[in-house]
C-alpha cells in the first residue's frame, strides 16, 4: 500500500460520509461534465424536466402514488450512464470504484447473440433506501477480444489495452483507503470524486493511429470505440420520464432527431419493465496519430443522448411472456437504419401485447409482476387480531393492503444491443454464436454478480412481511 492509502491515527472514529452522499456527489459531478461536453444532454434534461410536470399535472393519482412511495424526489436526480471496458483488470478496478458509491454488480447481459461483442452488468445500489436517495446506475459493458475472429488483429487489440490505465494512481490509492478504514471522510470524498471522473472524461485524441482505428472499426464500430482512446468516456447519461412518447414526440421540436422506434413494450396504461429511446450518436473531430509522429484528423461517433421511462419489474412468468411476445414482433418485422418499417413494428407491437395484461390488478392476481404492500388506514383502523391470519389476496381484497408496483432498476439486452446499434449508426445484424460466458466475466469482476429477480422478490416480501406485522401491532390495540 502507498504512503497515501496507509491509515491515519484517529482517521478511524472520524465521522464518515455515506455512500449515497458520495453517490450523489458523483452523478451530480458527471452530470455537470457531460452538460459541457454535450449541450445536447442540457436540452434532453430541460425537455423530460417539462414533461414530467405535464404528466404529473395531468395525472394526479401517478403525483399520489409517486408520493406515497417516497418516490418523487428521485426523479430530478435520477440517471443511468454507460462505460464499456477493455480488460477484466479495467472491470475488477471499476467494481471496486463503484464499491465505493453504493453501487454493486447486478444481472448479467450477453449482447454478443445481438450482434455486439461485450457482456456486461449494471452497477446500482440495492437497498429500498439508496435506490430512493440516488438510483444512479452504470451499465458496464466488457469487450470480448476473443469474439474478434482475425487473430492479428485481436492480438493487436490486446496489447494496446494492455499498455493503458484508465484510473489515475490517486483515484487507485483512494479506494485502498476506503477499503482499509470502512469509508471516507469528507475531504476525501470530494477528492475521490474529482479523481474518479478523470477516467469518465471525453478525450479529443486518439492512442492509436487512423489506419490502426480503421482497422479495428471495420471489424466492429464498438471495438474501435473500446481500443482506440485512453479510458472509457461516459457514452450517454439517461434522464428518467415519466411520458416517453411525449419525449419522443418533443425531441424533433428541439432539433433533435430521436432514433425510429422506442425500445422495449408498447405504451401501456401499466407500464412494464423498460422502454428507451435516444438520438445518434455525434460525428466527433478525433487526432490521431501519424506514421511520423505528428497528428492526423479523423472521425469518430461515440457519445449520445437517451431517455428511459421504468415501469413494473416482472416476475420469472411475466418475463417469459414479455420475451416471447417481443421476439414474435422483431421476427416478423425488421427496422432499418433509416427508419424503414417503424409503423409496422409499432402496430404489430400494439398488438401482440394485448395478450399482457393491462391493470395492476390482473398483473398482481396472474403473478406477472412485483409489488410492494402496505397496510391501508382502513385496515389499521379495523383490523381484528383473528384476521392476520387471512392470505395476502383476502388482505387486498378486503382493503386492508395496499400494493404498489416496484420499480424496474435493471436493462433488457435486447433493448441495449438495439441502443448500441442505432448509435453506432449502424444496422449491423453480424451474429456472434451465443457464447455466453457469465464465468469469465465473474472472473474478472471478482465478484458474482446479484439476480435482479431474486432481488425484487426479497423486496415484495420484506414488504408482505412489515405490512402484516403492522396489522398484527395495531390489532394488538384494538379493544
Amino acid at each position: 500500500m502507498t504512503m497515501h492509502a496507509q491509515v491515519k491515527p484517529g482517521r478511524i472514529s472520524s465521522m464518515k460520509v455515506h455512500a449515497d452522499e458520495i453517490r450523489s456527489l458523483f452523478s451530480n459531478a458527471m452530470s455537470q461534465m457531460y452538460r459541457a461536453e454535450v449541450p445536447r444532454y442540457g436540452t434532453l434534461i430541460e425537455l423530460v424536466t417539462e414533461v414530467n410536470a405535464a404528466t404529473l399535472a395531468n395525472a394526479p393519482e401517478l403525483e399520489q402514488a409517486l408520493r406515497r412511495k417516497d418516490e418523487l424526489d428521485r426523479l430530478g436526480v435520477e440517471r443511468h450512464g454507460a462505460i464499456r471496458l477493455g480488460t477484466p483488470e479495467e472491470l475488477f478496478n471499476i467494481r471496486r470504484v463503484f464499491a465505493v458509491l453504493g453501487m454493486h454488480p447486478v444481472g448479467y447481459y450477453d449482447l454478443s447473440v445481438a450482434g455486439v461483442p461485450v457482456h456486461s452488468t449494471a452497477f446500482r445500489p440495492i437497498a429500498d433506501e439508496a435506490l430512493r436517495r440516488n438510483p444512479f446506475r452504470v451499465f458496464t459493458s466488457l469487450l470480448r477480444l476473443e469474439l474478434i475472429e482475425d487473430q492479428a488483429l485481436r492480438k493487436m487489440a490486446a496489447g494496446i489495452l494492455s499498455d493503458r490505465q484508465i484510473f489515475t494512481a490517486r483515484a487507485l490509492e483512494l479506494v485502498e483507503v476506503f477499503e482499509a478504514e470502512g469509508g471516507f471522510e469528507q475531504a476525501d470524498s470530494e477528492e475521490f470524486v474529482r479523481e474518479v471522473l478523470e477516467t469518465f472524461r471525453w478525450h479529443s485524441d486518439a492512442t492509436v493511429t487512423l489506419a490502426t482505428y480503421n482497422k479495428l472499426h471495420g471489424t466492429h464500430r464498438l471495438i474501435a470505440d473500446v481500443v482506440s482512446f485512453r479510458g472509457p468516456h461516459i457514452n450517454h447519461l439517461t434522464p428518467r420520464t415519466l411520458d416517453i412518447n411525449a419525449v419522443q414526440v418533443g425531441m424533433p421540436k428541439r432539433g433533435i432527431m430521436p432514433k425510429a422506434v422506442i425500445e422495449g413494450p408498447p405504451r401501456r396504461k401499466c407500464p412494464i419493465l423498460l422502454r428507451q429511446t435516444s438520438f445518434k450518436a455525434l460525428e466527433e473531430r478525433i487526432e490521431f496519430e501519424a506514421a511520423d509522429g505528428g497528428l492526423v484528423e479523423g472521425r469518430h461517433t461515440a457519445r449520445f443522448g437517451e431517455i428511459e421511462q421504468r415501469g413494473v419489474a416482472l416476475t420469472a412468468k411475466g418475463r417469459k411472456l414479455y420475451d416471447k411476445l417481443l421476439a414474435s414482433v422483431r421476427r416478423d418485422v425488421r427496422v432499418g437504419a433509416s427508419g424503414s418499417h417503424a409503423g409496422a413494428y409499432e402496430s404489430q407491437l400494439t398488438e401482440r401485447f394485448k395478450e399482457f395484461p393491462d391493470s395492476w390488478s390482473a398483473l398482481r392476481e396472474q403473478g406477472l409482476a412485483y409489488f410492494r404492500y402496505s397496510p391501508t388506514r382502513e385496515g389499521l383502523a379495523n383490523v381484528a387480531q383473528e384476521r392476520i391470519s387471512a392470505s395476502v389476496d383476502e388482505l387486498v381484497a378486503r382493503g386492508y393492503l395496499h400494493f404498489d408496483p416496484i420499480i424496474y432498476e435493471d436493462f433488457l439486452p435486447v433493448s441495449a444491443a438495439g441502443i448500441f446499434q442505432s448509435n453506432l449508426g449502424a444496422d449491423e445484424q453480424q451474429n456472434y454464436s451465443e457464447r455466453s460466458n457469465r464465468e469469465a466475466f465473474e472472473q474478472g469482476l471478482g465478484a458474482k454478480v446479484a439476480n435482479e429477480l431474486d432481488l425484487y422478490a426479497k423486496a415484495q416480501q420484506d414488504s408482505i412481511k412489515d405490512a402484516l406485522a403492522q396489522l398484527s401491532k395495531a390489532a394488538g390495540k384494538i379493544p
